[in-house]
C-alpha cells in the first residue's frame, strides 16, 4: 500500500503543476534573487499530524511574509485583542503589501498581513529588550513548527541593507503614534522574523497547528489559544493573499498567507494544513505554482471552507479482527480453530460521521497501515453522514489497491453511498462485495480466510446423519439408535419459516444439512441475525424444556434438512428412558453454552450495535 492514496494524490498534483515556470523571483532583496528558481515542494499535514509531501519539501528557505500571522498571534497573546485592535485594523486593503499608507479614517494599518500592520505587530511584542523580544518571536514560530528555527544571517543582512521602504513605513507609523517605541527597533525585528529559515515540511506543520486549534499535532504543545487561532485565521481569510484575496477566497476558499520567498500556507480548520514552496512570483507577490497547487488541491479534495456545512471529523469508531468478534454463524470446531489462528488477517472498520477529505484520509490511513497483514477487510459505512466526491474516489482507489495486494473488501453500504449497490459486484469480483449487514460481511471475510488457509484436501462437513449429530453421537450405539428412531426428518425450502417468533414449542430441531437463521427485530426496526446454525447444531431446546414460546424467528437460509423430535416424544422420554433424556440434555446444554459464549463476546465488542 506504499505510497498510499493521499500520498499519490499529492504527488499527482505536484507533477501537474511542476511544468509551470512562469513568474519572477523577488529581486528587491538580493539574497532572494539568488535562490534556485525552479525549486518546488508541496506538503499536506493533517490536524492529527500525518504528513504527505512531494518534491523539495526539505529545502530550506526564509519565511518572509509568511511570518506575519504568527507575529500577529504573539502580539494578540501578549497584549490582548482590544489593545492590538487599537493599533491594527482587520480590513482588506486592496493595496500592494508594501504600500506606504494608513486607513484614512482610522489612521491605522488596515490589517496585520501588509507590511505596515506586520511592523506594528512586531512593535507590540513583549520583552525586556530587543534580543528577548526577537527570541520570543523565534520561539513562538518554533512551537508552531515543532522544532527550533534559526535565523538566516545572510538574508537578514541583505534585508537590513535594502529595506528602506520598510523603514519609511516604520517612521510613518511612529509619526502617527501607531508605534510608540523606536521604529528602527520594530523594523529590525520585522527583518529578523522574515529571515528565519524553514522548510515546506515545517510550514505544513505550522499550518496544521492552526488547523488543530493552535495545538501542534506532533509535539502536542499548545502554540496559541483556540480563540486567538480563530481570529488569526479570520484575518488570513480576507487579507492573507494581499490584493488577490478575493480571487483566492472564491477559487481556493482557505485561510492562507503568502510570502515573497515563494512560500504559501493554507489552512482548513479542523482538517489540514497545506504548504507550498516555489520561488517564482506573480504580479501580486504570490508563488505562481503555490497558488496553482492550492487551487488544484482545493478542487480535487473539495476543501473550500464554504463547502463544509458540518463538522467534518469522521472517526474510525471501532476496528477489530474477526478473531476478536466472529460472525454470528456458528461454525464447526475445525473452522473455529482455523479462524483462531488466522482471524487476525481479516479486520472490521466502523466509520462514524461525515466522510469528507479529512475523515476519508484518516480511514484510508488506518486501513493502509494494516493492509500488508490482511486478506479481507470490512468497511462499515452505515453511520456515515455526508460523503464527498473525493472520499468516494479515495475509497474506490483503496479498494483497487487492496485487491492488487490480494486483500478483498466487504463494504457495508446498504444506501449505496459509494455508488456500489448490493447486487452491483459479482461474487468473484476481486475487489470484494457489498452487504446490507455488517455481520454478513464478517461471515464473508471468515469464508475468505477459510478458503485460503484450510488444509489442502480438507472439506467442510455439510451433511450428516442423525446418529452422527453431536447431540446423539456420544451415546452408546444402542442408545444412539433408540434415540434416532424418535426423530422425524423434514426438508425445508430456502426462505421457509421453521418457527415464528411467539409460536408454541414445536420440537427439538437437529440440523443435518443446510443453514437456519435465528433473527430478531432491532431498535432500528430492521431484522437482524442473532445466529446462523449449520449442520451438527440444534435449536428449540429452551421452548421444549420450559414450555415457553420461541423468542426468535427461525428461517432456513438455504435448502435445509432437519431431524425433529416432537414435544410428545420429548416428554415421553422422561418416562421411557430418563437416562437417555438426561444424556441428550447434557449434550444440548454444552452446545447452548458455546452459542451463548460466542454471542456475549460479540455483544461486548459491538456494544449492542448491529
Amino acid at each position: 500500500m506504499d505510497p498510499g492514496v493521499v500520498a499519490r494524490l499529492v504527488a499527482e498534483v505536484h507533477e501537474l503543476i511542476r511544468t509551470d515556470r512562469s513568474g519572477e523571483l523577488a529581486d528587491y532583496i538580493p539574497e532572494l534573487a539568488a535562490v534556485q528558481p525552479d525549486s518546488f515542494g508541496l506538503c499536506l499535514a493533517t490536524a492529527d499530524g500525518r504528513i504527505y509531501g512531494a518534491g523539495d519539501v526539505d529545502e530550506i528557505f526564509t519565511i518572509q511574509s509568511l511570518s506575519k500571522p504568527f507575529t500577529y498571534a504573539l502580539a494578540l497573546a501578549d497584549r490582548g485583542v482590544d489593545t492590538v485592535a487599537e493599533h491594527i485594523d482587520v480590513e482588506p486593503s486592496g493595496d500592494a503589501f508594501n504600500e506606504i499608507s494608513l486607513d484614512p479614517v482610522t489612521e491605522r494599518p488596515r490589517n496585520p498581513m501588509i507590511n505596515a500592520g506586520a511592523i506594528t505587530a512586531a512593535s507590540l511584542i513583549a520583552g525586556r529588550d530587543s534580543a528577548e523580544k526577537f527570541d520570543r518571536v523565534r520561539r513562538c514560530y518554533s512551537r508552531f513548527a515543532g522544532r527550533e528555527l534559526k535565523l538566516n544571517e545572510a538574508v537578514y543582512r541583505s534585508e537590513a541593507r535594502t529595506g528602506f521602504r520598510n523603514r519609511a513605513i516604520g517612521y510613518m507609523l511612529r509619526s502617527f503614534g501607531i508605534i510608540e517605541s523606536d521604529p528602527d527597533d520594530a523594523v529590525d525585528r520585522y527583518f529578523r522574523q522574515c529571515s528565519l529559515d524553514i522548510t515546506c515540511r515545517d510550514l505544513a506543520i505550522m499550518a496544521a497547528t492552526m488547523a488543530n486549534n493552535g495545538v501542534n499535532p506532533l509535539t502536542r504543545e499548545r502554540a496559541l489559544s483556540a480563540v486567538l487561532t480563530e481570529r488569526v485565521l479570520s484575518v488570513m481569510t480576507t487579507c492573507g493573499m494581499y490584493n488577490a484575496a478575493g480571487d483566492w477566497v472564491t477559487t481556493v476558499g482557505l485561510p492562507a498567507k503568502s510570502g515573497v520567498g515563494g512560500g504559501i500556507l493554507a489552512v482548513l480548520p479542523g482538517q489540514i494544513g497545506i504548504a507550498v514552496y516555489s520561488p517564482r512570483l506573480d504580479s501580486h507577490g504570490n508563488s505562481v505554482r503555490g497558488v496553482a497547487a492550492c487551487r488544484e488541491l482545493s478542487r480535487r479534495l473539495e476543501l473550500h471552507f464554504l463547502h463544509v456545512s458540518r463538522a467534518a471529523r469522521t472517526a474510525v469508531r471501532a476496528d477489530y479482527t474477526v478473531a476478536d468478534v466472529p460472525s454470528r454463524l456458528r461454525r464447526s470446531t475445525e473452522e473455529i480453530d482455523l479462524l483462531a489462528v488466522h482471524g487476525h488477517r481479516a479486520r472490521v472498520y466502523q466509520l462514524d460521521g461525515d466522510l469528507l477529505f479529512a475523515g476519508a484520509e484518516r480511514a484510508v490511513r488506518a486501513i493502509e497501515a494494516k493492509a500488508g497483514e490482511l486478506d479481507a477487510v470490512v468497511i462499515d459505512l452505515r453511520r456515515v453522514g455526508e460523503v464527498s466526491r473525493i472520499a468516494v474516489e479515495m475509497l474506490d482507489t483503496l479498494q483497487r489497491e487492496l485487491a492488487d495486494s490480494g486483500c478483498r473488501t466487504a463494504l457495508v453500504d446498504p444506501d449505496a453511498r459509494l455508488g456500489h449497490f448490493v447486487s452491483g459486484l459479482a461474487p468473484d469480483d476481486p475487489r470484494g462485495r457489498v452487504f446490507i449487514d455488517r455481520d454478513d460481511a464478517t461471515e464473508w471475510c471468515e469464508d475468505v480466510l477459510l478458503a485460503r488457509y484450510r488444509p489442502e484436501g480438507e472439506t467442510p462437513c455439510t451433511s450428516i446423519s442423525i446418529e452422527d449429530h453431536p447431540a446423539v453421537a456420544a451415546l452408546a450405539a444402542e442408545d444412539r439408535a433408540r434415540l434416532a428412531a424418535q426423530f422425524q426428518t423434514r426438508t425445508i425450502a430456502r426462505g421457509e419459516v421453521v418457527a415464528e417468533r411467539g409460536s408454541a414449542r414445536s420440537g427439538l430441531y437437529l440440523i443435518l444439512e443446510g443453514r437456519v437463521r435465528l433473527s430478531f427485530e432491532g431498535a432500528d426496526r430492521r431484522i437482524h441475525r442473532l445466529v446462523t446454525l449449520t449442520a451438527g447444531m440444534s435449536f428449540g431446546e429452551i421452548p421444549m424444556l420450559v414450555g415457553s414460546p420461541f423468542v426468535n424467528e427461525a428461517r432456513a437460509e438455504a435448502a435445509t434438512r432437519l431431524a425433529v423430535l416432537s414435544p410428545e416424544h420429548f416428554d415421553h422420554l422422561a418416562e421411557r428412558a430418563p437416562g437417555l433424556k438426561l444424556a441428550l440434555l447434557e449434550r444440548l446444554a454444552a452446545g447452548a453454552y458455546a452459542q451463548m459464549d460466542a454471542a456475549v463476546r460479540a455483544i461486548a465488542v459491538r456494544g449492542g450495535d448491529y
